[in-house]
């Protein structure tokens, strides 16, 4: 069931974090747009974390637009907050995942500073892979593993280092793929509970108001580099996918996805992603819902 929120809601892509009571969301737009909540339903924006592109961007990605940023994701290690961005142009592979570390997620505390750290992986034309749609999952023993990937060949894990960055020579594992031309999916979140990880991603197509088919899938894995399976045991690498959520699920809004998990300290899990609103002419919007469980398996109730 959906929270009722209020305040800005507009978003692409949006995670969400805790910092000393206050919810943090990062999402899509100019700049890496911050906004805050001291309840998880009422939203105010707070500033952008950059205020134009790294110096590096213009060399790996020429085509990006000036200080646009997509699909950003954040977690603490060693005293810093880690915020993996990426930057692309629409339908292209020609992109690349940069990384910044932040003190606080306070952009207004005397505390807060940022050091860009600069592209962690790369993706060109004459690769089968989208180095975009970042999130750092971690095995529970102290790996960390970026998972990533649009279309092209689908979602990927390969190993990280302790600074952040890809280990060096690293395999590629491919865990989600629909096997299709275009092969749409993307927006990969791991999420790891009771000894198993759960695969989310988006199949279909985004950003096209509500003519979106975007919809939210999951499967399954007792390791997080699979396989990956749905509940009626179809392989997340030949298409499959649980259904979540779909332009069905609720009258008011279009092709919900791109999802991210977060897990707040009374041990509520909410799903958290953008919908297309029929209301307001196809304005996507932000969703948050706990996720319920049933034989250790995800639902999300009417």
């Amino acid at each position: 069931m959906l929270l009722e929120l209020s305040g800005d809601l507009q978003t692409h892509d949006p995670t969400i974090i805790k910092e000393k009571g206050k919810y943090y969301r990062i999402q899509t737009g100019p700049g890496i747009p911050l906004f805050v909540s001291d309840n998880l339903k009422e939203w105010k924006e707070y500033g952008h974390i950059f205020n134009d592109s790294p110096s590096w961007v213009k060399e790996k990605v020429p085509l990006a637009r000036k200080n646009d940023f997509w699909a950003p994701d954040c977690l603490f290690r060693k005293g810093s907050y880690r915020i993996y961005y990426s930057v692309s142009s629409f339908g292209k592979n020609t992109s690349a995942i940069g990384m910044c570390k932040l003190s606080a997620l306070d952009l207004k505390s005397k505390a807060f500073t940022i050091e860009d750290c600069g592209p962690v992986l790369c993706s060109g034309e004459k690769d089968d892979f989208n180095a975009i749609d970042a999130q750092v999952c971690s095995d529970g023993k102290g790996q960390d593993y970026l998972l990533f990937g649009s279309f092209w060949k689908g979602l990927q894990l390969v190993k990280l280092n302790e600074e952040g960055f890809v280990q060096e020579g690293a395999d590629f594992i491919h865990i989600a793929s629909r096997n299709l031309i275009p092969n749409s999916i993307e927006g990969g979140f791991i999420y790891r509970r009771n000894g198993m990880y759960f695969l989310f991603a988006s199949h279909d197509f985004c950003c096209r108001g509500l003519e979106s088919t975007y919809k939210i899938v999951v499967g399954a894995s007792p390791s997080i580099e699979g396989p990956y399976y749905d509940g009626e045991g179809r392989p997340m690498l030949q298409g499959g996918g649980s259904l979540l959520r779909d332009g069905n699920s609720f009258s008011a809004f279009a092709g919900p996805g791109h999802n991210s998990i977060f897990e707040d300290e009374d041990g509520k899990t909410y799903i958290v992603y953008h919908a297309y609103d029929r209301k307001k002419g196809g304005r996507p919007a932000l969703q948050i819902e706990e996720i319920k469980w049933k034989n250790d398996w995800p639902y999300l109730e009417e």
